[in-house]
């Protein structure tokens, strides 16, 4: 399996919780942007040939940001010609675009359609505007219900919505309203995310200067346990600590990076692993020019990936997923026999209720999920 990641930079303001490498629009920075990406692309072509003949197929997209949706139809057109050009990409593979409410128009739709993007992840995160507003996000909520019934309309049955909880001043009965309206729509993936606040956004700062209180540990778990119990009695699987989806409908690009498969990253700060080495790209648009201008991919890091490396990293995200690790993967990737190796932590984990053990493997009991950093420090010591 392969992705590929496409990282667009750009959005109308940025949101007060975002830390992501985003820049407000402009118009000249987005031309020259789509037209180092498309130089990049071009850069990756001859490295996916195996033994320098048959090419490795993509089986997954995915233009994230940024706001992706901030492109115009034409842009859209562009970069996904270039994608076509340089990449094969396999009949049935999955291609996601990040939308956000407030730039999505019924032409922009369709055309996304007509390219071949088959999934939307629209942000949303609350029903209440004011929430929305409280966040910087740059919509209503009756926007982004308008926008999500005409992609149905188009024909877009693969539709995940962003929902986050644990908001500055946020009560536990408007979380419950928003699941409430949300599974009403019926969307196939549900994506519940508990607010973080990362340094250097402006909530990080607000909260810095007491403008508001964050929800205490107690509540932000209840607020989680009731998520999984209210999405599954309305058929949505948990598949990973944050994801939900109706049967067969989970995100395949994400569950590559799960289970630690490879993907090319494009864009500005995108990363990528590839070949068992992990790279990062530079940043700053204007870097970012620079490097491709001289015909240089703009890799700021890149590091190989010890064997250590690799099963720490295996653990970490397995523990991420609800099927969790399975013994049979670390034999056959790593020739280690896991049970043998980690006896001690499998055997106090087990003993806490933390995980369920099978024959096959283990994976994270509902009280494991809420302590699952503290779990995965346990492997690495």
């Amino acid at each position: 399996m392969l992705g590929l990641y496409v990282h667009i930079p750009f959005c109308m303001s940025k949101c007060n919780y975002c830390d992501f490498n985003s820049y407000k629009i402009d118009q000249n920075l987005k031309q020259r942007y789509i037209s180092d990406l498309k130089k990049e692309i071009n850069l990756y072509k001859e490295e996916l040939k195996i033994n320098n003949t048959e090419e490795q197929e993509i089986t997954s997209v995915f233009l994230g940001g940024g706001t992706p949706s901030i492109l115009t139809s034409e842009e859209i057109k562009n970069i996904f010609e270039s994608i076509k050009e340089n990449f094969k990409i396999r009949q049935d593979a999955e291609i996601t675009i990040e939308c956000n409410p407030g730039t999505l128009t019924r032409e922009k739709l369709m055309t996304m359609r007509d390219v071949g993007i088959n999934r939307l992840s629209i942000g949303l995160q609350a029903v209440q505007d004011h929430h929305l507003k409280a966040i910087g996000r740059i919509h209503t909520y009756d926007e982004f219900e308008k926008n999500y019934k005409e992609a149905l309309e188009i024909g877009f049955k693969n539709i995940n919505i962003d929902l986050m909880y644990a908001l500055p001043n946020q009560k536990f009965e408007e979380w419950k309203e928003s699941l409430q309206k949300i599974v009403e729509l019926n969307p196939s993936h549900i994506s519940a995310y508990s607010l973080i606040l990362e340094e250097g956004t402006k909530l990080y700062d607000m909260y810095g200067n007491n403008e508001f209180d964050m929800i205490d540990e107690d509540t932000d778990i209840q607020m989680y346990n009731y998520t999984i119990n209210y999405l599954k009695e309305n058929g949505y699987n948990q598949y990973e600590i944050s994801n939900y989806a109706k049967e067969g409908l989970e995100c395949k690009h994400n569950i590559l990076y799960w289970k630690c498969n490879h993907y090319i990253g494009l864009g500005a700060g995108a990363s990528g692993y590839l070949n068992n080495y992990r790279y990062n790209n530079v940043e700053l648009l204007q870097n970012y020019h620079e490097k491709l201008n001289k015909n240089e991919k703009p890799i700021e890091n890149i590091e190989k990936l010890s064997i250590e490396d690799r099963i720490q990293e295996k653990i970490f995200m397995g523990l991420r997923m609800n099927e969790g690790i399975k013994f049979e993967d670390f034999k056959k990737q790593f020739n280690i026999d896991f049970e043998e190796k980690y006896s001690k932590q499998i055997k106090d984990l087990k003993e806490k209720e933390l995980i369920n053990e099978s024959i096959a493997g283990f994976s994270l009991t509902q009280r494991g999920r809420e302590i699952s950093n503290s779990i995965f420090i346990e492997f690495i010591n």
